[in-house]
């Protein structure tokens, strides 16, 4: 898919460990040519961990958008009405993410954020990062 000129939402969730390999997609997506709006999860935005600290990963990321991130859930919610975004990435997608929007709870900026972009019948990416989510063996 061509991205260039397109306007991307970019949610990160909590699966700290991937970051580092995600936030260099983001500059990727850039220097093809798209807009990135950044998208994140109460946890990712406000959690340190022994990854790196909230505030390190936002600046960063603010600095390589050249926008504020969404969020809260009053800030992701107008992303579907005022069609601010032509696709939506959601990579690291956490297990617990995942299972929300499989259940349709809407309760964190990057559960609404998805929401709200797919009330206009557009593509979402998710990249699950989860240790656990999938691993269930059948006998």
């Amino acid at each position: 898919m061509e991205v260039k000129d397109k306007k991307i939402g970019f949610v990160l969730t909590g699966s700290y460990c991937t970051f580092s390999k995600t936030i260099p997609k983001i500059k990727e997506l850039i220097k093809k040519g798209s807009e990135v709006i950044p998208i994140m999860s109460y946890n990712a935005y406000d959690l340190d961990t022994k990854f790196g600290k909230a505030k390190d990963f936002i600046d960063e990321i603010q600095e390589i958008t050249g926008k504020e991130i969404i969020h809260t859930i009053q800030a992701a919610e107008p992303i579907g009405p005022k069609r601010l975004t032509d696709i939506m990435v959601v990579a690291p997608c956490s297990g617990n993410t995942m299972s929300k929007l499989a259940y349709d709870i809407i309760d964190t900026p990057a559960t609404m954020a998805v929401k709200s972009h797919l009330r206009n019948n557009l593509p979402v990416v998710i990249a699950p990062s989860t240790n656990n989510g999938l691993s269930r063996k059948c006998a």
